[in-house]
């Protein structure tokens, strides 16, 4: 079982940057692949960014490639989702998501579980 808890979001202006976290419990989260989606008014849940279990490897969606970037501490069970030059595109509600499967993805279908997510709003 993994619980997650997603913090840093807020109102920021467009070209702003904000720094989401997500701590997670669990003695299994070293291992897992850790992923963020985001869910904009109206629309579906959008894989945002994912990355394996030991930060070797990075994934991106092409909305956020060169802006967002993932990183993770083990030490501390966190994933962190860094995020610079703010569109107001960019505004929704953002998850973190941990991944069940031995493979990495960015399906959100293959991460069972999920945070309660955390706000995010850049004004133009």
């Amino acid at each position: 079982q993994v619980q997650l808890v997603e913090s840093g979001g807020g109102l920021v202006q467009a070209g702003g940057s904000l720094r989401l976290s997500c701590a997670a419990s669990g003695r299994t989260f070293s291992s897992r692949a850790m992923g963020w989606f985001r869910r904009a008014p109206g629309k579906e849940r959008e894989f945002v960014a994912a990355e394996s279990w030991s930060g070797s490897r990075t994934y991106y969606a092409d909305s956020v490639k060169g802006r967002f970037t993932i990183s993770r501490d083990n030490a501390k069970n966190t994933v962190y989702l860094q995020m610079n030059s703010l569109k107001p595109e960019d505004t929704a509600v953002y998850y973190c998501a941990a991944n069940s499967r031995t493979y990495d993805s960015i399906n959100q279908y293959d991460y069972d579980y999920r945070g309660q997510g955390t706000q995010v709003t850049v004004s133009s």
